[in-house]
């Protein structure tokens, strides 16, 4: 008997038995106390992945219809009422030109894909919170319409980022649709208190997520009159980095300052840490953090800014300069030495709380005839014996300059592969939302390194992936042809005696806001001066499945073939264009150190910087000084206009750096940036439109 057949023994079962049913969708509203529910969690699985039982199944063992036209069920049956989320429609009577609604909505005939005469995937439009129904159809003809009643739920919110560590500490914004949120309301993620819960608004709140164990968990909110709403499976504890993390918020500073202080590898507080408000020790406000990890300085005329300096022994410390905000959210990371062993277990850092999921399903290819298996008609035969037709699946990527990776010859998809409407796939992704794409080509493993030409692409966005789970049936459509062209025309940054002295410039498909296709021919290197355009053959056309999408140029220039410092990058610049060369020049000019003297000797306390004239502006700039071989790491953020600055003599506290030092100094440009809203992402690459780099050496 099939999985739905048994769903529906269980449903009579506890009915009889005088038991609750959820009706189909996934929020839960109570007045009540409240009694937990059992939800999916990863918790201690099995070592091999299991079907999760609440992906896109098989609809073969289904309780057979006499109606030949039927609407039988939606998976997942509910989602956030942004939409986005693939979903799978099963019924009877299905054919390649099937038109599906959710609610009054038409879903647009890019975002279908029919699969046989039982199944057709879909990307779920946006909707109003609550039930509607599906409606499907073949083409015009008005005998085959069928409803299913309530058949999709919309979720009444949702969270973003939708993921996060298991060690917590993600913040995350909570969007509602027709909420009346109020100061009081509280947020849960299975049933936790998320912390530091703020109202930003009657539709939107921010909390901060607790620890949890890897899975996809309930959020509930609680307003002030005792109303719970619970979203099933809202949102997944797995490996993320959400770069959400710390840094400035709050009111303009006066009075008082809040700092917090937190291991940046487990998310616990810091009970013990040096908070040091102000540049001079003799002058400084000092305090430690309690058992929270929270300090709290009060003084009168604080602000409007002041420096402010987070240290502990065995953690490297960190220094904000000029705070012009009342909260300070640190997160410090721990030394990796064995002299640190001696305060206690080494930190608890490395190996992973979270599981991968799997994604499955079929590369799908039009035919003459429907619903039949068909060949690789958009990739050209072979010319050699050493060719291969090909195909892999891939996750968007978080950054567009990525380099594209040839995956191993095991994960090839191939004319030969098994399936029954398509070419089985299987692919290995982290939880929560992700988008795939496929390239399909011709590969030549014989030459070294490997060659392979892609000529046709595919895409399947909002796919739910679930850690330790497999995530089935989920086909991708090939039919995206790589005949487009994008050609840079580059003017670099003016060099140093040091460099750089050539380009490597790169081009991507940014999809939505879920991340970057990225390709074969998508990097390039150049020396400089670079006469003419730079030319990227074969990419996708934005039309049909990516419609939306946009280009995402970008170049770095770069120091020798190491591609080492000096640094310089480009803002990543996304634009529809595919004709002429588009113009890229806005490079963030090299900084260099004045205080302390490159390979000169260092106070502690005093450090300046500066670049050459012209350029992008500079928003952020950021110096790490390294000792231990890269151990110690003191992170230092100044704002713009900031280009020298005063620091705390942490030796004096037993706390600061000794021997030989590595300073690196980076001046970031960073679009619609505001200081007093630093978030920790921005203290890397990772959070920089364009930025320049250089590396200096100098001694205590």
């Amino acid at each position: 008997m099939g999985r739905s057949s048994d769903n529906l023994i269980r449903v009579a079962l506890l009915a009889l038995a005088g038991g609750a049913v959820l009706a189909p969708g996934c929020i839960a509203r109570d007045t009540g106390k409240f009694e937990k529910q059992y939800l999916d969690d990863a918790g201690s699985p099995p070592p091999n992945l299991v079907d999760s039982g609440v992906g896109f199944g098989d609809a073969k063992g289904d309780v057979p219809v006499s109606d030949p036209h039927a609407v039988l069920g939606v998976e997942p049956p509910h989602g956030p009422w942004n939409g986005g989320q693939l979903a799978l429609v099963r019924g009877n009577g299905f054919s390649s030109d099937v038109r599906v609604w959710f609610g009054d909505k038409e879903i647009p005939q890019t975002d279908v894909v029919p699969v046989d005469p039982k199944r057709v995937q879909v990307v779920v439009p946006q909707g109003d919170a609550g039930a509607v129904d599906v409606r499907v159809r073949n083409g015009n003809d008005g005998s085959t319409e069928r409803t299913l009643t309530g058949g999709y739920t919309y979720d009444e919110f949702y969270a973003e980022p939708a993921s996060g560590p298991t060690s917590g500490g993600t913040i995350i914004t909570l969007h509602g649709q027709a909420t009346q949120w109020t100061a009081g309301t509280e947020v849960f993620v299975d049933l936790k208190p998320c912390a530091t819960t703020t109202v930003l608004g009657p539709t939107e709140i921010e909390c901060t997520t607790p620890p949890g164990t890897p899975g996809v968990k309930s959020l509930r909110v609680k307003t002030p009159d005792l109303v719970n709403v619970d979203v099933l499976d809202a949102f997944t504890y797995g490996d993320s980095e959400n770069g959400y993390k710390g840094g400035l918020s709050g009111q303009p500073l006066k009075d008082q300052i809040k700092v917090l202080a937190l291991d940046s590898y487990e998310g616990a507080a810091l009970e013990g840490a040096t908070v040091i408000v102000g540049d001079d020790l003799s002058t400084a406000a000092v305090k430690k953090t309690d058992s929270g990890g929270v300090a709290v300085v009060q003084q009168k005329g604080l602000g409007p800014k002041r420096t402010v300096t987070v240290a502990m022994k065995c953690f490297s410390p960190i220094t904000f300069v000029d705070v012009p905000v009342d909260t300070v959210t640190a997160y410090l990371d721990p030394v990796l030495s064995p002299k640190c062993a001696s305060e206690g277990d080494p930190p608890p850092v490395g190996g992973s709380g979270s599981l991968s999921g799997a994604v499955t399903g079929q590369l799908l290819w039009d035919g003459n005839k429907e619903f039949e298996r068909a060949g690789w008609t958009n990739v050209p035969a072979p010319q050699s014996e050493d060719e291969k037709r090909v195909a892999y699946v891939f996750r968007l990527a978080s950054d567009p300059t990525n380099e594209f990776q040839l995956p191993s010859a095991g994960a090839a998809v191939t004319p030969e592969s098994t399936g029954n409407v398509g070419f089985d796939y299987q692919l290995t992704v982290g939880g929560g939302n992700v988008t795939l794409y496929a390239l399909a080509g011709l590969e030549n493993r014989k030459l070294s390194p490997p060659k392979f030409i892609a000529y046709a692409m595919g895409i399947a966005k909002g796919v739910s992936s679930k850690p330790g789970q497999v995530t089935s049936d989920v086909f991708i459509k090939v039919d995206i042809p790589l005949d487009h062209a994008v050609a840079l025309d580059v003017t670099g940054p003016t060099p140093t005696t040091k460099g750089p002295d050539r380009i490597v410039a790169s081009t991507a498909v940014r999809v939505g806001e879920q991340g970057y296709a990225i390709f074969p021919v998508g990097k390039q290197t150049k020396l400089l001066p670079i006469s003419g355009n730079i030319n990227f053959i074969g990419l996708p056309p934005l039309t049909e499945a990516l419609n939306g999408s946009q280009y995402v140029v970008s170049a770095e220039a770069v120091t020798g073939v190491a591609e080492s410092t000096p640094r310089s990058v480009t803002a990543a610049l996304a634009t529809t264009v595919s004709g002429p060369a588009i113009p890229i020049s806005d490079f963030v000019e090299v900084p260099k150190l004045l205080i302390p003297a490159d390979n000169g000797a260092w106070t502690g306390t005093e450090l300046a910087w500066a670049w050459l004239p012209g350029g992008e502006s500079v928003d952020l700039s950021v110096l790490t000084l390294s000792t231990g071989g890269g151990l110690v790491n003191w992170t230092v953020a100044a704002p713009p206009g900031v280009t020298q600055t005063k620091l705390p003599d942490l030796s004096q506290l037993g706390l600061g750096l000794s021997g030989p030092i590595t300073i690196g100094v980076s001046v970031a440009h960073i679009v619609d940036f505001d200081y007093g809203s630093l978030r920790y992402r921005q203290l890397g690459d990772r959070g920089w439109n364009a930025y320049a780099t250089d590396v200096f050496y100098a001694h205590l």
